[in-house]
C-alpha cells in the first residue's frame, strides 16, 4: 500500500513540499529570537537614514534567514494543491511548532548534569540552553498568530489575482501575494511579542517601544519585499522544473482543481 501512495508523482511532491516548508517554519521559529543587524553582516556602511524620528537601519529577526524558503513553498503549495493544501500544512505546522516548544520547555527544566558544557565559564552555565530555546510565551504567541495570518491572507489573495489574472503571471500571483501578506506578518509579529507580551510577562526584558516596532517591523518588510522582487526567476524555474516532474497533464488537472 505505502509503495502505490509513494508511486504516485502528485503525493510525493506534497509530501516533500510539506517537509520543507514546515520544517523551514519550526527552524525559522527557533532562530528567530536573534535580532541581527544586516549591515554590520554583509559590511556594508549604515545609510544615513531618518525613520520615524531616527537613525534607520536593518535590524531583522533571524528567521528571515528561511523567509524565502517558506515563501517558495508556499506558492508551490498554493498552485497546485489550492487552499486546503496551504491550511492543512500551516495549522499543522502551527501545531508542530508548538508541540516543539513544548518539549523545549521540559528540557530546560532539567537539571544539568556535570557532563553539560554548553555555556561553561558563566555562573549558571544552563542559561546558555534556556537562552537558545527558551523563547518566551509571547514570542511563541506573536509568531505563530502572526504566521497563521500571513498564510491565510497570502492563500486568499493568491487566488484572487490567479482568477482576475488567469494562468499567466506567475510572479504577479506569487509576488503579490506574499508582499500583501508580509506587510502584516512583519509588525503582527513584533507588537505581540514585544510590545504587548513583555508588558504583560515581566521578567523577559524590556518592553518595545511602538518606535521600535515600527522600525524594525519596516526593516524586516523591505528586505522581504527586495527578496520577494529577487526571487521572482527561481519561481519560474521551480515552476518549469515541477511541471516537468509531475508532466504537463497532471499539472494542469491539479492547478484546475487547486482553484476550486
Amino acid at each position: 500500500m505505502i509503495q502505490e501512495i509513494l508511486k504516485n508523482k502528485a503525493t510525493r511532491l506534497f509530501i516533500i513540499l510539506g517537509g520543507i516548508f514546515i520544517a523551514s517554519a519550526l527552524i525559522a521559529e527557533v532562530i528567530g529570537v536573534k535580532i541581527f543587524s544586516l549591515e554590520d553582516t554583509v559590511g556594508v556602511k549604515r545609510a544615513n537614514i531618518n525613520l520615524f524620528g531616527s537613525p534607520f537601519s536593518f535590524h531583522l529577526t533571524a528567521g528571515v534567514l528561511l523567509w524565502p524558503v517558506v515563501f517558495i513553498m508556499t506558492d508551490l503549495i498554493n498552485e497546485y494543491y489550492g487552499k486546503k493544501g496551504v491550511k492543512f500544512l500551516s495549522y499543522l505546522a502551527v501545531v508542530l511548532i508548538s508541540y516543539a516548544f513544548l518539549i523545549f520547555n521540559g528540557a530546560i527544566h532539567l537539571s544539568p548534569s556535570e557532563y553539560f558544557t554548553v555555556g561553561n565559564g558563566i555562573d549558571k552555565p544552563d542559561n546558555a540552553f534556556r537562552g537558545i530555546v527558551g523563547q518566551g510565551m509571547w514570542i511563541i504567541i506573536g509568531s505563530l498568530v502572526a504566521f497563521l495570518i500571513g498564510q491565510v491572507l497570502d492563500v486568499y489573495v493568491f487566488h484572487k489575482i490567479k482568477k482576475r489574472t488567469g494562468e499567466k503571471n506567475i510572479w504577479l500571483r506569487a509576488t503579490g501575494s506574499t508582499l500583501i501578506s508580509q506587510l502584516i506578518d512583519s509588525f503582527v509579529v513584533l507588537f505581540i511579542a514585544f510590545y504587548i507580551g513583555k508588558r504583560i510577562q515581566t521578567g523577559q526584558g524590556e518592553p518595545w517601544s511602538l518606535h521600535q516596532v515600527l522600525v524594525t517591523g519596516t526593516g524586516n518588510y523591505i528586505y522581504k519585499f527586495v527578496v520577494a522582487i529577487l526571487l521572482t526567476p527561481v519561481i519560474y524555474l521551480i515552476h518549469n522544473w515541477v511541471e516537468k516532474y509531475l508532466g504537463h497533464t497532471t499539472a494542469r488537472e491539479m492547478k484546475d482543481a487547486a482553484m476550486k
